[in-house]
């Protein structure tokens, strides 16, 4: 598993770096892994601990959790540009999610924990400006999990 070789455009087009100049961008490139996936090959379990998140290059990724009685529940699906399992990052808790490669072959960067909090402590700057996006995306995402149990709960009523 060696760092990606590719340019620093790549990320360019993902959200979370949209802010960042090119040396920014050149050292989340020299964090990053290349990793492939065939349809359906799990990234990441549900109950795992988190040790990464990835970046979408190829392909599209399904985000899902297992429901009691019920089965595999999509949450999202994920396309080139987008981003997931950046909670790991941030906690220790286990994935709320399985990631799981739905059409492939997928291609993804990884950038793992240790190499992140690493970067993150030596450039403070930097820290800020990826911290204060990945705090907009987590809000972003609670409210659309706010919204669905609204909707389960209007169901549920009419029941």
């Amino acid at each position: 598993m060696a760092p990606v070789n590719k340019s620093s455009e790549l990320l360019r087009n993902v959200y979370l770096f949209n802010d960042l100049s090119q040396p920014e961008l050149e050292k989340i490139m020299g964090l990053a892994y290349d990793k492939s996936y065939e349809k359906e090959a799990a990234v990441f379990q549900e109950g795992e601990i988190g040790d990464a998140f990835y970046i979408v290059t190829e392909g599209e990724v399904r985000i899902s959790t297992m429901v009691p009685g019920v089965g595999e529940e999509a949450l999202k699906i994920l396309r080139p540009g987008e981003y997931f399992g950046e909670m790991a990052l941030i906690d220790d808790f286990p994935r709320s999610a399985a990631a799981i490669a739905h059409q492939g072959p997928v291609k993804l960067l990884a950038i793992y924990k240790r190499d992140f909090k690493k970067m993150l402590s030596e450039d403070k700057e930097l820290a800020y400006k990826l911290l204060s996006v990945f705090i907009k995306t987590l809000s972003s995402r609670l409210r659309e999990t706010n919204e669905k149990l609204k909707s389960i709960f209007a169901m549920a009523k009419a029941f």
